[in-house]
C-alpha cells in the first residue's frame, strides 16, 4: 500500500489467457453510481443528479459502458456474469493464441506506473494481456494508440502528479484528427476510488479499470474505439489473483517482482487500500514457485514477493489446481508444461523445507497445510486468522518453499504487517541464506494512543518486544519502516513517543510522511484531522532529522564490513563506477575494474586472486570492502566475483565484519 510518486516503465513478451471474475459483497464498498440495463450484456452507468448537473455545463451527458457489475462491488460467486465473447475452455478460461493479431493490425500502447511495487507488477500483468490482443508497448506516446496510467490513491500528492499527466494526455488528444486519437484509461487505485469523476465529471480518461479487471482491458478498448462511449470496470474480486498471467519483463533484467496475494483486510484506519484493492486472497503455491523457476532458468537473481500485506499469505489446499492446469497444458504456460508439473509436484516444499520448521508444522505442510500458529507477541486484528489460516499454506512454508527453489537466488518480499512476524517465519529467514536479512516493519506511529486510533492492532511495547525477537533470531537484521505524522489526534506526547521510537530501533530505511485524509477511510468517516498542516510539516522534519541521526551512526559502522553484492550495472553518476545492491538493500559503488575469484582470506582480499580475472557484469555477485558512504550509499572496493553459497560459507552470512580499527576509513 505504499506509494512514493514514481514513474515506472515495463515491457516484455509474454502471454496471457482471460478468466471471468467471480466475485461476491465488498465489506466496506459504496458506489455513488446508478445502473440501468444496457445492451450486449453491459451496463449504462450514470452519475448521481450533482455531478450530472455539473457536467452538463461544459459538455452533454456522456454515455458510460460498464462491463461486469462496477462500482466497486463484489458479486456472490453463484451469481452470473455477463457473457464473454471469447471461446471459453477448461474452468471457463479463454485460451488465447500467441500475438493471435495479425502483423499489420497491431497497436501500440504506452504505460506509466506510479505507485508501489505491486503498480510495477500490475502493469507486468496488464501488458502480458494486452499482448495476446495485438498489443505491443511503446516508450512513446505520441506513437501509441492506446495510452494507460497505472495509478495510487495512496496520498493526496500522488494523485495531484496523475491528474496533470491526464490534463496533459488531453492536450495531446486535441491535436490530433479523430480517428488518430488514443484511447486513454486510467488504471488500479484510483481508478477504482474516481472513477465517476475521471469518466464523467473531470472528462480526462475515456475508461477506468479497477485492479482486478486487467483481464477485461482488451474488451474496454475495443469498445471505447468501436462506439465512442466510455467504459469501465471496476469491479473487485475475492478470487482473482491473475495466476495463471505469466507478467511482462525487462529483456535481461536481473531482479523480479512476483505477486503471491491480493487485497488486505486489516482496514488500518488511514488507509485506502482495503477500498481500492479489495479482500485478501492468496495465489495457488504451486503457481508462485512454477513463476520463480521460469525466473531462475531465465537469470534471474533476485525476486521480490509481493502482496498489500504479503505475509498473511495463507491459501487452502484445492481452491484451485494449478498443476493439473499445467500437466493438461492449459493457460499461460509452455511447450514443458507437463515436465515441470512433475517437478512442482516432486519438489513442493523444497529440498530441506521441512528442516526449517518444527516436526509437527512440517508434517503439517507435507499434508498441504499447517496449523495457525498466532501471532507474534502482543498483536491482534479485527478478525478472527484461525478461520481461514488454520490447515492452510502460511507465509513461512511458502518463503521456505520459495527459497529452495535456486539457492543462488535472493528473496525478498513486501509489504508485509508486523503482527504476521511469528518466530516461525523469522526462523525461515535466519536459516536459509538466501533469504534476504532485511526486513520491513511498518510502525506507522511510536506512540501506543495514536495506535489505537490508527486500529493497528498493537501497543508500542509489542512492537519493541518483536523488534528485539527479530534481533535475537536474525543478528545483524536490517529493519526499515513507515511513518504517518500528525495523524487524527496527535499530540505533542504521542509525537515524541514516535521520536523516540526513531532513536530507539534505529531504522537502515525509513519512509515518512505528513498524514493525509482519505476520503472512505475510516478515519475520514469517524476521526477528525484536526492536527494543523503546519504542524504536520514540523513534527515530520523532526521525525526525519532523528532517523537520519541514526542512520548515519550505522552508515559508518559499515566501513570496514565485506558485503555479498548483486550487480545491477553501471552507475547513473559514472560510468567507471558499477553499482550494486547489498544483502541489505543499501546501494554500494565500486570501481568497474576486472577482478578474480573472491577467496575469502587475507592474502586474496585486495586482488581477489589470480584465478578467472574478469570485469564483474551485472547478475553477478561480488564481495565490496566499504571504505566509505553518503547519507544513503556504500563506497567500496571489489575484492572478487563470487556466489552466493560461497560467500555464505565463508562468512556464514552476507557481510563479513571489519578485520580489526585499522580497516575503518573516513565517510565520504
Amino acid at each position: 500500500g505504499d506509494a512514493r510518486g514514481t514513474l515506472f516503465t515495463s515491457r516484455t513478451t509474454q502471454r496471457g489467457t482471460q478468466i471471468p471474475l467471480r466475485a461476491r459483497a465488498n465489506m466496506a464498498s459504496a458506489t455513488s453510481l446508478s445502473f440501468r440495463a444496457g445492451a450486449a450484456g453491459a451496463s449504462r452507468v450514470t452519475a448521481p443528479a450533482a455531478t450530472r448537473r455539473a457536467a452538463r455545463k461544459t459538455r452533454a451527458a456522456l454515455t458510460v459502458r460498464a462491463h461486469g457489475p462496477g462500482g466497486g462491488v463484489h458479486l456472490d460467486p453463484n451469481e452470473s456474469i455477463a457473457p464473454s465473447s471469447a471461446p471459453k475452455g477448461v474452468a471457463g478460461a479463454a485460451i488465447l493464441d500467441r500475438d493471435d493479431a495479425p502483423e499489420g493490425e497491431r497497436k501500440n500502447v504506452y504505460v506509466e506506473t506510479y505507485g508501489c511495487q505491486m503498480n510495477v507488477n500490475d502493469s507486468e500483468v496488464m501488458l502480458s494481456v494486452l499482448k495476446d490482443r495485438g498489443y505491443d508497448e511503446t516508450g512513446d506516446m505520441h506513437d501509441a494508440d492506446v495510452i494507460l496510467v497505472n495509478t495510487c490513491a495512496i496520498r493526496d500528492k500522488a494523485e495531484a502528479k496523475i491528474w496533470q499527466r491526464l490534463a496533459y494526455f488531453k492536450s495531446l488528444r486535441r491535436k490530433k484528427k479523430k480517428s488518430e486519437k488514443p484511447v486513454v484509461g486510467v488504471l488500479g487505485c484510483m481508478a477504482e476510488r474516481l472513477k465517476t469523476q475521471l469518466l464523467e465529471a473531470d472528462q480526462l480518461a475515456d475508461l477506468v479499470a479497477g485492479p482486478d479487471a486487467y483481464r477485461d482491458l482488451p474488451n474496454l478498448i475495443e469498445a471505447v474505439a468501436g462506439t465512442g462511449e466510455k467504459a469501465m470496470n471496476v469491479q473487485l474480486s475475492i478470487e482473482e489473483t491473475y495466476a495463471d498471467i505469466i507478467p511482462v519483463r525487462k529483456e535481461g533484467a536481473h531482479a523480479a517482482f512476483v505477486t503471491i496475494m491480493r487485497g488486505c483486510d486489516n482496514a488500518c484506519a488511514f488507509c485506502i487500500v482495503p477500498y481500492t484493492r479489495g479482500r485478501e486472497r492468496s495465489r495457488d503455491p504451486a503457481s508462485i514457485e512454477y513463476e520463480v523457476r521460469l525466473l531462475s532458468e531465465q537469470g534471474v537473481k533476485e525476486v521480490t514477493l509481493l502482496g498489500q500485506n504479503v505475509n498473511s499469505y495463507a491459501y487452502q489446499e484445492g481452491e484451485t489446481d494449478f498443476l493439473s492446469m499445467l500437466a493438461a497444458g492449459e493457460g499461460a504456460v509452455g511447450d514443458a508444461a507437463a515436465a515441470a508439473a512433475d517437478e512442482g509436484r516432486a519438489g513442493a516444499g523444497g529440498e530441506d523445507g521441512a528442516g526449517v520448521m518444527s516436526a509437527e508444522v512440517a508434517a503439517a505442510t507435507a499434508a498441504g497445510g499447517s496449523p495457525f500458529s498466532g501471532y507474534a507477541a502482543g498483536f491482534s486484528s479485527r478478525y478472527a486468522p484461525e478461520r481461514r489460516r488454520e490447515g492452510a499454506v502460511q507465509f513461512a512454508a511458502l518463503l521456505d518453499r520459495v527459497a529452495a527453489v535456486d539457492p543462488e537466488m535472493r528473496v525478498r518480499f513486501t509489504s508485509p504487517h508486523p503482527k504476521d512476524f511469528p518466530d516461525e517465519v523469522l526462523e525461515v529467514i535466519a536459516r536459509r541464506p538466501n533469504v534476504c536479512n532485511c526486513l520491513h516493519m511498518p510502525a506507522q506511529s511510536g506512540s501506543t494512543a495514536t495506535l489505537e486510533r490508527m486500529a493497528r492492532g498493537y501497543t508500542r511495547e509489542a512492537y519493541l518486544t518483536l523488534i528485539d525477537r527479530v534481533k535475537e533470531i536474525i543478528p545483524g537484521c536490517a529493519i526499515t519502516t513507515d511513518i504517518i505524522s500528525g495523524f487524527c489526534g496527535e499530540t505533542e506526547e504521542d509525537h515524541a513517543d514516535t521520536v523516540s521510537l526513531m532513536k530507539a530501533v534505529g531504522y537502515e530505511q525509513a519512509f515518512m510522511f505528513a498524514y493525509s485524509e482519505r476520503d472512505g477511510t475510516s478515519a475520514a468517516r469517524h476521526q477528525e484531522d484536526d492536527v494543523p498542516e503546519d504542524v504536520k510539516q514540523r513534527r515530520l522534519a523532526e521525525v526525519i532529522d532523528a532517523f537520519r541521526t541514526t542512520a548515519a551512526k550505522r552508515q559508518k559502522e559499515e566501513v570496514g564490513r565485506t558485503h555479498l553484492v548483486l550487480v545491477e550495472g553501471p552507475s547513473k553518476k559514472n560510468e567507471r563506477e558499477l553499482t550494486g545492491k547489498t544483502d541489505s538493500a543499501k546501494w554500494a559503488v565500486f570501481a568497474d575494474t576486472p577482478v578474480g575469484i573472491y577467496g575469502g582470506d587475507e592474502d586474496e582480499e585486495r586482488t581477489g586472486g589470480e584465478k578467472g580475472v574478469a570485469t564483474p557484469r551485472a547478475g553477478e555477485y561480488v564481495a565490496v570492502r566499504v571504505t566509505g558512504c553518503s547519507t544513503g550509499t556504500l563506497f567500496g572496493e571489489c575484492l572478487g566475483r563470487t556466489t552466493l553459497t560461497a560467500f555464505n560459507e565463508m562468512h556464514g552470512g552476507a557481510r563479513a565484519e571489519a578485520k580489526g580499527a585499522g580497516a575503518v576509513a573516513a565517510a565520504r
